[in-house]
């Protein structure tokens, strides 16, 4: 299961950080072209580029190196809740066509939240005792 929840959480990580790059540091026509909604909302773009990178870091970082791993469960929760804005977002601009891959983000991070907080029991652990503080 750890195994799992650990290809789980890498996949979206990295899905994330990519759409992040993108969304920071990519031409804005070039992001027109990929994902039509960017050419009218930039704040929107950027906003999201940070999100997706906090996002990404915080589904992996925390649990890697034992230090506040809850902080992967709420980074999965954060990823429902960014899955549910976008799903509601596509609708609105009739890009339905859109929703099957935030649902798809949505449910791996489901998983991760069920799997993290009920099956896997290393995320109950003291946290000081995990690592030394130096």
């Amino acid at each position: 299961m750890n195994l799992i929840l650990w290809v789980t959480q890498v996949l979206i990580a990295t899905s994330f950080i990519w759409a992040a790059s993108m969304k920071l540091f990519a031409p804005d026509d070039k992001l027109a072209q990929m994902w039509p909604w960017t050419a009218d909302n930039a704040i929107l773009v950027k906003l999201t580029g940070v999100i997706d990178l906090t996002i990404g870091i915080g589904l992996v970082l925390p649990v890697l190196f034992h230090r506040q791993a809850r902080l992967t469960i709420y980074a999965a929760y954060g990823t429902i809740a960014l899955m549910t804005a976008a799903s509601i977002f596509h609708i609105s601009r009739g890009e339905a066509s859109q929703v099957g891959v935030n649902l798809f983000f949505a449910i791996l991070a489901l998983f991760i939240v069920w799997g993290r907080a009920n099956k896997h029991p290393k995320i109950r652990i003291n946290e000081e005792q995990a690592l030394p503080r130096c």
